[in-house]
């Protein structure tokens, strides 16, 4: 007899076989099958490297990195919500055993993991949820430093909508606490200064057009982007420069500033370019701290679309390096959507890349004030986060990573704060010579 787990069965009792008895065509076919077994090769089960889990409020995504690529199977189950995930051909081991204690209280979407052997050669993960999800599970392949990977994304059956939870916040003053600072931070005393700005500034009239200006902090989650030789991380940088780039923009009468992610996530590029859209967004930066061949390499670019091809074959290089941040951060390429190519109109990207040189120039100007310009003009090339054709896009390139003089400089809170000012003002700049036009796209402040 046996019993019923939720990782599979176990005998109850043990039970002592009859002994068998064998004649002789019985023993000589036992000697041929071992003999097959000698000579065919046994497949190894497959061995987990790493895995990790990375909370956002769109959406949860647990990655689990083999040796080779992993066989899967899953289903939902209700009361309560669960996730199950077969692992076939896996032994569980001390990495496996690590993923329940990589779960965070906070996340909004896992309640718990267990991880347990479920028959031999087979480990099963339970995923206790706290709400309904839509699951997206797919395999990567090998791709830089990674291996075979299986991703798991935990999508809320009701997807957020950007607009509304930007339209939902009462004033900036109330959003301030919820920019992704936490209390104690090196940001502290600079989210406390935006907050008494922020007071000052209700006492002003109400502005006639509000302007939303979406922040891009390049890479993510799986994806780190460049990496210095004291071992900065790029998605790190360029979330803490947004950061002080929204509560500057915020803090402004007529300005409200929209983050394509607040935390340590990956979002897709088209994504990004998506999220803008959704929230009517005017103005569209995107942050990086890129990283070059040679450490002498260093200071600051500014970049926007083009049409004809790169400007220079670095631009070219570095747009190619860019859109393989898909590739590094894991895309399912199922469920990729075709609508934003299809609305790439000519007309309509030769006049927003027109507003977009022209935005790159102002902030190009800045940016000169406070670092060395690595090009002194703005330069083109095809980067896919760019493609908005009807937002006037830039890629900011605030520093090189990879010059060590540089990177220690982008680690300084001063500095990121002088690069996110530097930012604002060709914000400012490029509004006061080129203002909008039109009804206030999302919200009117109080």
């Amino acid at each position: 007899m046996y019993k019923k787990t939720e990782f599979g069965t176990e005998p109850a009792r043990s039970v002592t076989p009859a002994t068998p008895k064998f004649g002789r065509r019985d023993l000589l076919k036992f000697a041929g099958g071992a003999l097959v077994l000698l000579v065919s090769p046994v497949a190894a089960a497959a061995s987990l490297v790493a895995v990790r889990v990375w909370p956002a409020d769109d959406y949860t995504r647990i990655t689990l990195e083999g040796s080779r690529e992993l066989k899967f199977s899953h289903l939902l189950v209700k009361d309560p919500d669960r996730l199950v995930v077969d692992l076939e051909d896996v032994e569980l081991d001390s990495v496996l055993q690590t993923l329940p204690s990589k779960v965070l209280e906070s996340d909004p979407y896992i309640r718990l993991i267990r991880a347990g052997q479920n028959r031999p050669g087979v480990v099963r993960l339970v995923v206790e949820l706290k709400n309904e999800i839509t699951p997206q599970i797919f395999t990567l392949q090998p791709v830089g430093d990674y291996r075979h990977r299986l991703v798991l994304d935990l999508y809320p059956t009701v997807p957020v909508d950007p607009l509304l939870a930007l339209i939902e916040k009462s004033s900036p003053l109330d959003a301030a606490a919820g920019d992704g600072v936490p209390a104690g931070s090196d940001d502290a005393p600079v989210q406390q200064a935006a907050v008494q700005d922020r007071a000052k500034r209700q006492k002003r009239p109400p502005a006639n057009r509000l302007l939303t200006v979406t922040l891009d902090p390049g890479h993510g989650g799986e994806d780190p982007g460049a990496v210095g030789r004291r071992g900065s991380f790029e998605k790190n940088v360029t979330l803490s420069i947004a950061r002080r780039l929204k509560r500057k923009i915020d803090a402004e009468t007529n300005m409200r500033a929209v983050l394509t992610r607040d935390g340590d996530y990956f979002v897709p590029l088209r994504q990004r370019v998506t999220r803008a859209r959704q929230v009517q967004s005017d103005l569209f930066v995107s942050i990086h701290a890129d990283a070059f061949v040679r450490p002498e390499a260093r200071g600051s670019s500014v970049f926007v679309l083009s049409e004809r091809g790169a400007s220079s074959s670095a631009a070219r290089w570095l747009a190619q390096k860019e859109n393989d941040a898909d590739l590094i951060g894991g895309v399912n390429l199922a469920k990729q959507e075709g609508h934003l190519a299809r609305t790439l109109l000519d007309l309509s990207q030769t006049a927003t890349i027109n507003d977009s040189l022209k935005l790159g120039k102002a902030v190009l100007n800045e940016l000169g004030d406070i670092n060395t310009l690595h090009k002194a003009h703005v330069e083109q090339a095809g980067f896919a986060v760019l493609k908005a054709p009807d937002i006037p896009s830039i890629l900011v390139e605030t520093a090189f990573i990879s010059n060590p003089e540089e990177e220690r400089r982008l680690n300084d809170d001063a500095y990121q704060d002088k690069m996110a000012e530097a930012i604002m003002r060709g914000l400012r700049r490029y509004f006061k010579d080129n203002p909008p036009l039109g009804p206030t796209r999302v919200a009117q402040l109080d």
